[in-house]
């Protein structure tokens, strides 16, 4: 006889608050059609949900529904005491724009990052058990803007079952008109910046409309192209979404679309549709894991002491997914900055669009030392510094933290052990062929950690050569000058999120690869020298030391 376990349904009961619901906005909001699946969605999942206007939620209805869980879509009307007495309970905010800004629009600052005192909301964003964002580039932003890590992205924006039946039958509509226009009077749809783009450009357009979504969606089928010109930074961009499922092209600024960044961007017509109905059922699954938390989120705390320092050469096409995968780290470091050596590849990469703290842009190659030099000006206590090929996994930083508290030294992410007093004959722990415990190593790279005040030692001596072989004269520096040891933290093969690296092998080996761009044996033959170099002026190895005990 099986068991049937039963939930407590008290867990089950939450509030819906918001400042509008679709019935309010006669079908035309983007927010608030989003919000109705979701709240269909929760119902068919178990839940019970009471909905609520902001306006109409006070301390007092708080604290008689304190042990419910509550969502807070929109909520513009939602009283200063009613935030302040949400504080104390379970919550989360469901983020359908910026509203922890003034302007509501990062758009108007430089990298999207607001001025401290443009910022609003920010104890009632911290103290939420999730922020949940449409876009990974929306969550970003509001991590960016707050200093906050509670935040999560569902990766699209929601749509009834029924809805993307219907989009899907209309999505091979013949194409037998141009170009279109959404005639909308709220100023940030753009409609007015569409029209003067087209009129410069001689671009014949049709201006559409309709209140009845079945009949705006059939319209808009039948064009080839939707010019959308948004003014302010959209969190996702339900229109351009659907304008692409209806296998329309989209003229647009799609840095400013949150949507641009997701990986399904590129997709279309029928696949497209199929992504965002697996998007979906996972979208519901990170609203229900926040949901069912069984503890009020604990305030955020401050980030560590870390500068990260990012390297750029000839790899630019790697840097979302890199400042991405820090920005996720379990511990977030302080700074993440972008030190870019000159090449061809990236001379017109517009690199302010990053979301980074400090770029040092150089008209020159300063090859392998360079960031190391940059590093000097940082003053926080760590530093972490990442190849262009490392996309290390969520808790990297927070397993070298926990590793210098047993290991103190210089920590990497591919651990090298030299078995012969050269380069040429090695052995490799880390991410390229796991180890479950910290283990002490001659050198290593791809990924770096270590204390900012021991940059000095790699300085005690003038490089041997500055083409090759940093990796080699830190260690061999730190441990002359410093009695500092190098060691490679755990790669449990388990748990990936520990490693530095997650994707070497796919991007570590390509021809950009610096071993494949110049003379395979020159480049062998470079670190060779600077091992014995660095042997002959007093480097202690690890097999050596072994022999000596």
């Amino acid at each position: 006889m099986g068991i049937i376990l039963k939930r407590d349904s008290s867990a089950l009961k939450c509030v819906f608050v918001c400042d509008f619901y679709k019935s309010d906005l006669n079908n035309k909001g983007g927010a608030e059609n989003n919000d109705s699946v979701l709240i269909s969605l929760l119902e068919k999942h178990g839940f019970e949900v009471e909905k609520k206007y902001s306006k109409e939620v006070s301390p007092q209805f708080i604290e008689t529904n304190k042990k419910k869980k509550f969502i807070i879509s929109n909520f513009v009307s939602l009283s200063e005491d009613a935030k302040l007495s949400l504080q104390n309970k379970s919550y989360i905010i469901y983020e359908h724009d910026h509203k922890y800004l003034k302007t509501r629009d990062p758009s108007k600052f430089p990298n999207f990052i607001a001025p401290k005192d443009q910022v609003i909301n920010l104890d009632f964003y911290a103290n939420s058990q999730a922020v949940i964002c449409l876009s990974n580039s929306q969550a970003d932003s509001v991590r960016n803007n707050l200093d906050i890590s509670n935040v999560e992205s569902i990766g699209c924006s929601l749509w009834s079952s029924e809805k993307l039946d219907f989009i899907s039958s209309i999505a091979n509509t013949p194409k037998e008109k141009d170009f279109c226009i959404v005639s909308s009077q709220n100023p940030t749809k753009g409609t007015r910046e569409a029209i003067q783009f087209c009129q410069k450009n001689s671009i014949s357009y049709d201006l559409i409309q309709s209140s009845d979504e079945k009949e705006f969606l059939t319209k808009l089928s039948q064009y080839k192209t939707l010019v959308f010109i948004p003014t302010v930074l959209e969190s996702l961009c339900r229109l351009v979404v659907e304008a692409k499922m209806l296998n329309c092209k989209v003229m647009t600024k799609t840095q400013l679309l949150g949507a641009s960044n997701e990986e399904w961007f590129g997709l279309n017509g029928q696949e497209l549709i199929d992504v965002i109905r697996r998007k979906q059922k996972s979208a519901i699954k990170i609203f229900e894991t926040a949901l069912n938390k069984s503890s009020i989120c604990e305030p955020q705390s401050k980030n560590e002491d870390i500068t990260v320092i990012l390297n750029c050469y000839r790899r630019p096409e790697h840097l979302k997914v890199q400042i991405k995968a820090i920005k996720e780290q379990s511990i977030r470091p302080k700074e993440i900055w972008l030190w870019v050596n000159y090449h061809e590849d990236n001379k017109d990469i517009d690199f302010s669009l990053f979301a980074v703290d400090k770029i040092f842009r150089n008209d020159y190659n300063w090859k392998f030392y360079g960031r190391f030099a940059g590093a000097l000006l940082s003053r926080t206590k760590y530093i972490a510094m990442f190849d262009d090929d490392t996309i290390p996994g969520t808790r990297w930083l927070e397993n070298c933290l926990s590793t210098m508290k047993t290991s103190e030294g210089i920590l990497v992410g591919n651990g090298i052990t030299l078995t012969q007093n050269q380069y040429v004959g090695r052995e490799f722990v880390g991410w390229t062929s796991s180890n479950l415990k910290t283990i002490e190593v001659d050198l290593g790279g791809h990924a770096w950690f270590f204390k900012q005040e021991w940059l000095k030692y790699l300085w005690m001596e003038r490089p041997y050569m500055l083409e090759n072989g940093e990796d080699i004269q830190f260690s061999y520096l730190a441990q002359k000058y410093g009695k500092i040891k190098t060691y490679c933290p755990p790669h449990p093969p388990q748990d990936r999120e520990m490693f530095s690296s997650l994707k070497g092998y796919e991007y570590g080996v390509d021809t950009k690869a610096t071993s494949q761009v110049q003379n395979h044996q020159k480049f062998y033959d470079e670190r060779n020298r600077c091992v014995k170099n660095a042997l002959k002026n007093g480097w202690s190895l690890v097999k050596d030391r072994s022999l000596q005990k």
